[in-house]
């Protein structure tokens, strides 16, 4: 058997420790594209990956248990891959893929856990009777590279995703802190700011008929916000997106904007990656321009799909190619932290107001017509305050 032992685990460092210290300054990353160092794979069967993610009750200072894995099996090497929070521990392993499942057996004296999460499931936890402080649950192993099993460390919410569109709400938690967040201040100001501008960038889209234009070629767009808890993908500084893949993901060509928030939480430069270009960096009035890839024109880079431009207020100006002009603008206190104001055809549209009560898994959205009172709507979105997933 294997076991990943405290000892082991933080022997010349502290439990906060056990998180990939990366610079806090660093570029805002993409998810990573390599993947952990070969297993040793039993005779005749594939490797494959798995994580879980054990939620404790009760909040506290960051600690690590001690996880008992079956004959055949072990642990991702790495700190990144085993990260201790003062809400939760997350491990990684590997092994022979199965299904069916592994026995992962867990003791963790004086910390109560309430959940263990795979992947977008809670998992069944069988308690101990002749040892209080231990207890044991059955883990699939199945995905092909431990990148794969990222959904576990995530609490995402998906409201839109259909032909044209990927939207997606980050929910994020100052006790779930992990990799480069342990290091900086709580970014409390962008982590809510962002759900308003996700929301009303998805309003734009649809109303437009950007998102209706994307469906009938077969691409997307790609809104979503950051996480503040994964050391797979080091999202910092804080920053969202409004990306455009020509095809149906990511490994289509793409536009991949980058809108880093300041502790205003107002956009101040956003670093597009490009397919074949590298990142393209764009500050306050310069115009980012999205193309579909398809055809010759613009130096083979094809039609245009829209052009964004930070606005002066922080907020960013959304033009389809035919118009009308759109914009993200800041709300009534000149900032974009309590509400954003949607512009249509330079006249305002929309005021958004999100509030996320992540840990009961409950985010109402609240759109006031500036203009029609048809316009206005309340929205309550209900989560697994440990999955994302809307129930």
């Amino acid at each position: 058997m294997s076991t990943l032992s405290r000892r082991a685990l933080v022997a010349g460092a502290s439990a906060s420790g056990l998180a990939l210290a990366l610079p806090h300054a660093a570029a805002a990353a993409e998810p990573a594209a390599g993947t952990a160092g070969s297993a040793p794979a039993a005779a005749g069967a594939a490797v494959a990956y798995a994580a879980f993610r054990l939620v404790r009750l009760r909040p506290g200072d960051p600690a690590v248990p001690e996880v008992t894995l079956p004959d055949g099996y072990e642990f991702v090497p790495g700190d990144r891959y085993h990260v201790a929070s003062r809400a939760e521990y997350y491990s990684f392993v590997r092994g022979p893929a199965t299904p069916d499942g592994i026995e992962v057996s867990v003791r963790w004296p004086g910390v109560t856990v309430a959940a263990v999460v795979h992947m977008d499931t809670r998992l069944r936890i069988r308690r101990d009777p002749a040892d209080r402080h231990r207890f044991a649950f059955t883990l699939p192993v199945t995905q092909p590279s431990a990148d794969a099993n990222q959904p576990t460390l995530q609490i995402w919410s998906h409201p839109d995703i259909s032909p044209g569109m990927y939207y997606k709400l980050d929910h994020n938690d100052p006790d779930r802190v992990a990799g480069p967040w342990t290091t900086v201040a709580w970014p409390a100001n962008q982590a809510r700011s962002q759900l308003h501008q996700l929301v009303a960038a998805h309003r734009i889209l649809v109303d437009s008929g950007l998102k209706a234009t994307a469906a009938a070629k077969g691409h997307r767009w790609f809104v979503a916000g950051f996480e503040t808890n994964n050391t797979l993908h080091a999202d910092n500084p804080p920053h969202w997106h409004i990306s455009y893949n020509s095809g149906p993901d990511f490994n289509s060509p793409t536009h991949n904007t980058h809108f880093w928030l300041d502790a205003g939480a107002k956009n101040f430069y956003n670093g597009m990656d490009v397919t074949g270009l590298g990142r393209l960096r764009h500050y306050v009035g310069d115009p980012a321009r999205l193309y579909d890839f398809a055809g010759d024109a613009n130096g083979g880079r094809g039609e245009l799909v829209a052009t964004m431009t930070i606005r002066g207020d922080g907020g960013i100006d959304i033009a389809p190619p035919s118009g009308p002009g759109y914009a993200l603008a800041a709300g009534r206190d000149g900032s974009l932290t309590e509400e954003v104001t949607v512009v249509r055809d330079g006249r305002p549209w929309l005021r958004v107001t999100t509030e996320d009560r992540y840990r009961v898994g409950i985010m109402t959205i609240r759109t006031q017509g500036l203009s029609h009172p048809a316009d206005n709507d309340f929205t309550l979105l209900r989560y697994d305050p440990l999955t994302g997933v809307l129930v």
